[in-house]
């Protein structure tokens, strides 16, 4: 346009001022000016300064033109107009118009009136940025003036009259980027500074980045504004245009067109960039979003620097508004109450990698989905080939399931959770109705973890669909991560197989399994249904099976079961028969249990006992009264305390024995089947001595394998450290607790009272309070191996009366044993565990001491008769240990024999020995 010959001046006429914006500067020596915005975008006039040329802007290739090189100084004085002008109130005249192209040129004042502005012309000349014309311009006055400061400039060797460095001057523009994505890699998100040259629509623009000069099609992440549809030509079709597109246009017109603003690149669409414009007053996008004039896109939302969280807050600010693009919104967002909306409840179940069963404050179970995402399944080739073959189990036979459905059990089953509703997908064809959470455990999102696994997949959903998950963005952040790094399901190399045997019903099967069952002795499993209180149905992950498993030892009532072959209607279980089912549901499904399988049924059933985190779950059943006790557990280890479990049980009148009345019986002496006293004695080392002098004992041949577990267990969560508040501890828990020595052990949680956390260590027998921190979940592979330290009490022995004899009785039994190999025998059960004979380890049999003997003869321990014959000889000798400590009168016989002393005239009753 500055290189066009201006025409002669027409007739002088007195001067009309107009009043405008300045919104583009095209060049140096030409702008365009906009008027006052009346209900929608403002007219617009291109004005050509009067008198003067510019140096000519380099222009990019284009059809049969070749690309140019800027003049010297061209983009100087470009430049010092834009930050001179661009947004500014500005005062012009029109000197005259060329009829052939109706191009008007005239003079431009900063300011609100001619008289006061800046001439804009005259600061051009004087920065020596223009050269002036000797023609065309209004007067004599004028032209003298531009010469005088034409001359001042050169004689100061200003801008374009400078002796040297011209070239310096001059952009090096790289109209074409050859590799988008490694530029976005060589900012790695940093922002860059940036001059917009050209708004296509709300969210398009096209900018240069400083000071390199790459010149760049972004589109704004995140968002998107109405466009505007291209005709043949390539240009916009006025009859195609999208509602409130010229809006929104003139919306980001005013506020970043030739303005200074910050870029921060993201990422590559077709060539072109995404990412981010940082106004001076925020994000442009949140500014669109706000004020109506754009909408979220899932596409590119998870890539905006900083999160989306504004973004949708300002979208859903505009919904709430209805505000232009929103006019005719209406949320399809379920009308909840803020308690149905939130709340807090136990997990107790995993249905599939997607819903779970969550136990509410009034014993209800609901049943929730996590929201905006799909579990593993079957590809469509797979489903089309018809790989559904006989006996498909989805759980194992649908790629990674299992391996989601093992992540949120080990996560999130007895754990507590606290639960947002997102929305309530309608019942449809053969689906129920679904309830759609986000569901939080300790401040994790379970579903966002899941799908950074790469175990589930993110919904995709129309731009106008509410009905998705309040963390939606975070969902596709997490996918695109998982998708990046090939993690589950984004994997197509390699899929896991689980190749496992279901020996339910299958007789044949199940003899062959039985004797490898017998032989492993205690084994992991994990329950994965319950259809009574005493059967259940279990994967053995060592031997990759099924089972179905039926308590040993007790009798459980039967529930309520559908009739068979399928008849209508159901059978009705006995008294506390569903109780059972639901007390065995709540305790042990979906927990890691470990059993010992002892012998089959004549359905392939297996039998055998229980432990649930190490406790004897056929034993707990009895102590609650939910079952009794068979005549088969006489033959087993855990019959005397089963029988004391249920007397308890009976006396309580709990459940099955609510009606039990008690029969008269002769009381009959308690004699053993055998006479003889059977010994096995194992060196152990004695680790904890507790107040009651019961104590935990290790041993000797275990202590390698001890020290190899602590030492993996160590290892493990150095090199994987868990998440800081992640596990919430609960009674009864097996944990990895941190000790005040600083390592990590094994640890049972005993009690939980607000931030203190009450641990027995149960590889050493000792307690400690702590803190909730320095607990944390320990992988399923050190949770397993059994307990390395055992509790015992000394057999045929009791404590003294008074405390201080018996705290005397505890230090001499820590001294005796403390450090030393001892030899333990266990000789019989007692109502708190196993009751044993501890022996000196001396190579010479003879010499062998016995330790509780020994506290007896020195008058620190009474002797507890037992009426077992096989243990008459060894009581014997323990009372005879203790006439020899009565007659020397030794500590707690120094006043006499305490047994009479002890009469009712002094207000306590005989003491039992």
């Amino acid at each position: 346009m500055s290189s066009q010959q201006q025409p002669a001046p027409q007739e002088k006429q007195p001067p009309q001022y107009f009043k405008g914006v300045v919104k583009l500067v095209l060049s140096g020596d030409s702008v365009i000016i906009r008027g006052q915005p009346k209900g929608g975008p403002p007219p617009e006039r291109q004005l050509n300064l009067s008198g003067i040329n510019a140096p000519r802007l380099g222009r990019r290739a284009g059809g049969s033109a070749e690309e140019t090189k800027d003049e010297p100084f061209a983009w100087d004085a470009r430049e010092y107009l834009r930050k001179k002008l661009v947004g500014k109130e500005v005062v012009f005249t029109i000197e005259y118009k060329v009829p052939s192209s109706g191009r008007e040129y005239g003079f431009l004042y900063l300011g609100k009136d001619a008289s006061s502005g800046e001439n804009v012309i005259e600061a051009l000349v004087s920065e020596g940025l223009v050269t002036v014309r000797q023609e065309g311009i209004r007067g004599s006055t004028e032209l003298a003036r531009l010469a005088e400061l034409e001359s001042a400039a050169k004689a100061a060797s200003k801008g374009k009259w400078a002796s040297s460095g011209l070239q310096e001057h001059v952009r090096d523009i790289k109209w074409v980027v050859e590799n988008p994505r490694q530029l976005v890699d060589k900012f790695k998100g940093k922002p860059v500074q940036a001059v917009v040259e050209h708004v296509r629509d709300g969210s398009t623009v096209r900018a240069f980045l400083l000071p390199d000069f790459y010149h760049i099609t972004l589109m704004v992440s995140g968002i998107r504004c109405p466009g505007f549809k291209l005709d043949s030509e390539g240009k916009p079709d006025p009859a195609a245009t999208e509602p409130l597109a010229e809006e929104a246009k003139f919306f980001s017109e005013t506020r970043l067109l030739q303005r200074d603003v910050q870029i921060v690149l993201e990422s590559v669409n077709n060539n072109n960039f995404v990412g981010s414009v940082i106004h001076p007053n925020g994000n442009i996008a949140e500014l669109l979003l706000r004020d109506g004039f754009a909408r979220c896109v899932d596409w590119s939302i998870a890539l905006v620097t900083g999160g989306a969280e504004k973004l949708r807050a300002a979208e859903k600010a505009a919904k709430e508004k209805k505000m232009r693009i929103w006019k005719d919104y209406v949320s399809s967002a379920p009308q909840l109450s803020a308690k149905e909306k939130q709340f807090n409840g136990k997990v107790v179940e995993i249905v599939n990698a997607d819903a779970i069963m969550v136990k509410l404050h009034d014993g209800t179970i609901r049943k929730i989905f996590l929201a905006s995402i799909r579990p593993p399944r079957l590809e469509e080739k797979a489903e089309e080939k018809g790989e559904k073959k006989k006996g498909f189990r989805p759980l194992y036979d649908i790629p990674w399931l299992y391996e989601a459905r093992e992540f949120l059990r080990k996560k999130l089953i007895d754990k507590r959770v606290d639960v947002t509703v997102d929305y309530v997908q309608p019942a449809s064809a053969n689906y129920p109705e679904k309830t759609c959470c986000t569901v939080l455990i300790g401040g994790v999102n379970v579903a966002e973890a899941l799908v950074s696994k790469g175990y589930a997949t993110v919904i995709r959903y129309r731009q106008d669909d509410d009905q998705r998950s309040s963390r939606y963005d975070e969902l596709l952040a997490a996918e695109m991560k998982a998708s990046k790094t090939s993690k589950g399901v984004h994997d197509k190399k390699e899929a896991p197989t689980h190749r496992v045997a279901d020996l339910s019903g299958d007789l044949a099967k199940s003899k062959q399994f039985l004797p490898f069952l017998q032989r492993a002795g205690r084994s992991e499993a994990v329950v994965e249904f319950v259809a009574s209180g005493s059967r259940l149905r279990l994967y053995i992950p060592r031997e990759t099976c099924l089972i179905t498993f039926l308590l040993a030892g007790i009798n459980c009532p039967r529930g309520t079961r559908p009739n068979l072959n399928g008849a209508p209607g159901v059978q009705d279980g006995e008294p506390f028969g569903d109780a059972a089912l639901q007390f065995t549901k709540e305790h042990c499904l979906q927990r890691e249990v470990e059993i010992e399988v002892e012998s089959m049924d004549k359905g392939g059933n297996f039998i055998g006992w229980l432990w649930l985190d190490n406790h004897n779950y056929s034993l707990k059943l009895v102590e609650e009264g939910l079952a009794s006790v068979h005549f088969t557990a006489e033959r087993s280890a855990h019959y005397r305390a089963m029988q004391i479990a249920e007397e308890n049980a009976k006396a309580k009148k709990l459940r099955i024995w609510a009606n039990y009345v008690e029969k008269e019986v002769k009381a009959v002496p308690e004699e053993d089947a055998g006479a003889e006293r059977k010994t096995n004695y194992q060196a152990i080392v004695i680790t904890e001595v507790t107040p009651e002098l019961r104590f935990y004992a290790q041993k000797v041949d275990q202590g390698q394998a001890l020290e190899q577990l602590m030492n993996q267990l160590r290892q493990e969560l150095n090199t994987n450290p868990p998440l800081a508040g992640a596990y919430v501890p609960k009674k009864g828990d097996v944990c990895a607790a941190k000790f005040s020595d600083g390592e990590w052990y094994r640890a049972r949680v005993e009690k939980v009272a607000g931030n203190q956390v009450h641990l027995l260590y149960i590889d050493y027998g000792n307690r400690e309070v702590s803190t909730a921190v320095k607990c944390v979940s320990i992988p399923a592979a050190y949770a397993g191996p059994a307990a390395f330290a055992h509790e015992y009490s000394l057999a045929c022995v009791a404590l003294p009366s008074d405390p201080e004899d018996i705290q005397e009785a505890v230090t001499a039994f820590g001294e005796d044993t403390n450090g030393r190999q001892l030899l333990l025998n266990v000789e019989y059960k007692g109502g708190n565990g196993d009751c044993a004979t501890l022996l000196t380890n001396e190579t010479d049999a003879a010499q062998r001491k016995d330790i509780a003997r020994e506290l007896i003869a020195d008058g620190l321990l009474c002797v507890e008769t037992r009426r077992e014959k096989r243990l008459v000889k060894l009581v014997n000798d323990y009372i005879a240990a203790q006439d020899s400590a009565k007659k020397r009168h030794l500590n707690i016989w120094r006043y006499g024999d305490i047994t009479e002393d002890d009469a009712n005239e002094f207000g306590v009753g005989k003491r039992k020995i």
